[in-house]
């Protein structure tokens, strides 16, 4: 029986330096991975990373990961659409991405995930970046612009326009709130007016949705995945991702 207590206390001790080292080597992992990611991902700050599954070493030991959680604060896209639709960079909140099936090289320089989703938001201030800026001529003498954007309810935009001008010695002075669906087809958010303003003049409606209809390129998500859905929400515009093949590490 003392045989046996002993063996078992050296069982108990081992299994728990065995957690222990395991626990350390997943820290350190993920530290790892945390610093690459921000590294080749040009970010100002580290981003969050969990390796999930136990034990570690021994998926570590099989050449594959069950699965990363990577978390970015900010993350500023590089739109690349310098002079046309859209702003040229936008800020992405809460870049939430869960990595499934992560096959690493042998020297840990570079992890790709076989399939990847995420979720993150564009906020309405960065949003109405896209937007024209400057009073833009609809009709001779009349001019409008995009004020702001919020939530308008029920996966609506709510986008606030300016009318301002005179036609014919009648002055417009006017500003309302149109609801927008927002959509999204391949890299492009687009947002689109359900109905026009009424002005109580014959405004032609494609100037008119010149300015109210936008969009915005969306192409360099990290990793490479892709957006699949979007939807307006009180705090902006929710986006959920999709990827295969996916670059962890940037």
């Amino acid at each position: 029986m003392r045989a046996l207590r002993i063996i078992l206390i050296i069982v108990v001790v081992l299994g728990g330096l065995f957690v222990i080292a395991d626990r350390v080597a997943v820290h350190l992992a993920q530290n790892e991975a945390a610093d690459r990611i921000k590294t080749n991902e040009h970010l100002t700050e580290t981003p969050s990373v969990s390796i999930d599954g136990f034990p570690f070493l021994t998926q570590v030991a099989g050449g594959e990961l069950d699965e990363i959680h990577v978390g970015i604060k900010d993350y500023e896209v590089d739109t690349g659409t310098a002079g046309g639709n859209g702003a040229d960079t936008i800020r992405i909140d809460d870049l939430e991405a869960d990595m499934h099936g992560v096959d690493f090289s042998g020297d840990y320089s570079s992890a790709t995930a076989r399939t990847a989703t995420g979720t993150a938001t564009i906020s309405y201030a960065e949003l109405l970046k896209a937007a024209k800026s400057e009073p833009t001529e609809v009709v001779p003498g009349v001019t409008a612009k995009v004020l702001g954007l919020s939530d308008g309810g029920n996966g609506k935009i709510k986008v606030k326009v300016r009318l301002e001008g005179s036609v014919l010695g009648q002055k417009i002075a006017q500003t309302t709130s149109l609801l927008s669906s927002v959509t999204v087809e391949g890299d492009t958010v687009k947002v689109h007016a359900d109905s026009l303003p009424k002005t109580g003049v014959d405004l032609a409606e494609q100037k008119i949705r010149s300015i109210t209809d936008f969009q915005q390129v969306i192409d360099k998500l990290p990793g490479g995945i892709r957006i699949d859905k979007v939807e307006a929400a009180e705090e902006g515009v929710h986006i959920t991702a999709k990827g295969t093949d996916v670059n962890v590490t940037g």
